[in-house]
């Protein structure tokens, strides 16, 4: 078997790979004929409602298993193909099933990228949340380029961005900004992005031209709407009110019409200040909140479906996600995945992509590479 052809057979099997995880076959195929035996249950239209949620569950889990089967099948029967036309030297039949086997290829490639964003939440806008490190000025111009950087990314896919907090530094950059990012599976895309960012670049700030080591951290939940209910306390909260800040426009404003929300039993802080009324900011400020306490439930849900990979999908402050080194020479490298870029500029101007899906796919497959820090 040719080369070429090998490596589109080992992206099928992963691809197959990864769908029979995402379904956890065997769990899914008891589920489907947990289902069918139920289906044929007269008494099952009594309830026309609970009916119809469990006939759609069956018909997509059946559509799910099925287009597995058949991709696996299709495999199977052009590999035999080819062993065969190699056997007996028919140069045809190994032409025809290589051509097969490459629009298969595609085929699962469309599965994998369909189980990549099938999350419950994936669908949804998401905010995406930049904090400063330690190390002022230099962290603070630093979270600027990538609140840049992602303002790009969103742009680039055609979703529209609206800034909901802007805290300035002192010289240069922010110390904190949240945008909000609206368009289709915003935060499928972004979820991934939480974490500890760090760059290492020559000093624009240092007048010694010494090199530095920056740190900022990304929060990434998603928008949730009036549907979604969760309890909140108004004693589990502090409230505080601040004067906005900003590079023009509604961000500047002459009174404390800015909110910052503490939900004390978690520790959650949110922030708006993207209108001029206190009430309308206060009103954002609650759906952040809930937006949060439903992104650590996702967290938990998560946590508890992959038990044996718990301590490898944690996200928060010590975990460090990509590094970003501009000097003495230029890469990108995710630390998760292995992935690399040796074009920076390309990369902080919102070409995100191929960290974006091999971090999904990592996330899925609940497994991540061993790999080490660049200096």
């Amino acid at each position: 078997m040719k080369a070429e052809t090998q490596h589109h057979v080992d992206k099928i099997k992963q691809s197959l790979a990864l769908l029979r995880r995402h379904l956890d076959w065997d769990v899914a195929n008891d589920r489907l004929a947990e289902l069918n035996a139920l289906s044929e249950d007269p008494e099952l239209w009594n309830d026309p409602a609970n009916a119809q949620k469990l006939m759609q569950e069956r018909q997509k889990l059946d559509q799910a298993i099925t287009l597995c089967k058949d991709v696996e099948q299709d495999l199977n029967d052009n590999v035999e193909l080819i062993e065969m036309g190699e056997t007996e030297g028919d140069d045809e039949v190994v032409a025809e099933a290589e051509q097969a086997i490459e629009a298969l290829t595609e085929k699962a490639g469309e599965m994998e990228f369909q189980t990549l964003l099938s999350g419950e939440a994936d669908s949804f806008d998401t905010y995406v949340e930049i904090h400063s490190g330690a190390g002022g000025t230099e962290s603070q111009d630093w979270a600027s380029m990538l609140l840049r950087m992602y303002t790009r990314w969103a742009e680039q896919h055609g979703h529209k961005v609206e800034m909901i907090e802007y805290h300035a530094g002192e010289e240069a950059g922010i110390k904190s900004a949240t945008i909000l990012v609206k368009g289709e599976n915003a935060y499928g895309w972004l979820k991934t992005e939480s974490g500890v960012h760090r760059l290492v670049r020559i000093s624009p700030y240092d007048s010694n031209a010494r090199r530095h080591t920056s740190f900022a951290s990304v929060w990434v939940y998603p928008v949730v709407d009036d549907n979604f209910e969760v309890e909140i306390n108004e004693s589990d909260l502090r409230v505080d009110t601040y004067r906005a800040s900003g590079a023009g426009g509604q961000h500047v404003n002459t009174t404390d019409s800015a909110i910052r929300i503490t939900h004390i039993p978690t520790n959650i802080v949110v922030q708006c200040q993207n209108d001029r009324s206190q009430h309308k900011n206060r009103a954002t400020a609650m759906n952040m909140l809930k937006a949060r306490l439903y992104e650590a439930e996702l967290q938990r849900r998560e946590e508890e479906a992959n038990a044996e990979h718990a301590s490898k999908t944690e996200i928060g402050w010590g975990h460090q996600l990509r590094s970003y080194v501009l000097q003495p020479y230029q890469m990108v490298k995710d630390l998760r995945t292995g992935v690399e870029s040796g074009q920076p500029d390309k990369v902080l101007d919102g070409d995100l992509d191929q960290f974006l899906t091999a971090a999904l796919a990592a996330r899925v497959h609940g497994t991540t590479a061993e790999v080490e820090d660049i200096d």
